[in-house]
């Protein structure tokens, strides 16, 4: 079993990465004179793809790997202040991810604004600005996960 874990390591890192990666880019991808879905980009349209239906698969996925995590390493893992730190700002950065992010990307992706629209750049903006803290939120979740630091 313990051959398994680098594996199991490097899955769960990857789709827990993964979960994220089109909240945070797609915010840069918005632009005034063309509709993101309307981009030619392999990248944007992968982004797109996940960002409406891949992520149920991917947190699917994301669990079963934590489970299988939890299996190989045992349940003391779990009492670690790090690890609850850690699970503490990924479920706030998924909240931000899904209840403030998506819904905001969702109402600008399809538009195709003037250059001139002020509301629509105001708003893609923002749509940024909440990509650089949850980039920090991960930023801050790879700190404690990589460092183990003694909290409490």
């Amino acid at each position: 079993m313990p051959t398994l874990f680098p594996v199991l390591l490097a899955a769960h890192i990857s789709l827990a990465v993964a979960l994220f990666v089109p909240s945070l880019l797609l915010p840069f991808t918005l632009r005034a004179r063309r509709a993101t879905v309307d981009s030619g980009s392999g990248l944007v349209q992968a982004l797109l793809w996940m960002q409406s239906r891949g992520t149920g698969l991917v947190g699917l996925g994301l669990l079963g790997t934590g489970v299988a995590l939890i299996a190989v390493l045992g349940t003391g893992l779990l009492g670690q202040p790090w690890l609850i730190a850690a699970l503490t700002l990924y479920a706030l950065d998924l909240a931000i991810a899904f209840f403030i992010q998506r819904p905001g990307l969702r109402r600008l992706i399809g538009i195709r604004a003037a250059a001139d629209d002020r509301t629509w750049a105001l708003r893609a903006r923002r749509q940024r600005y909440l990509s650089y803290a949850m980039a920090a939120l991960v930023g801050s979740i790879g700190f404690l996960m990589s460092t183990k630091p003694a909290l409490w």
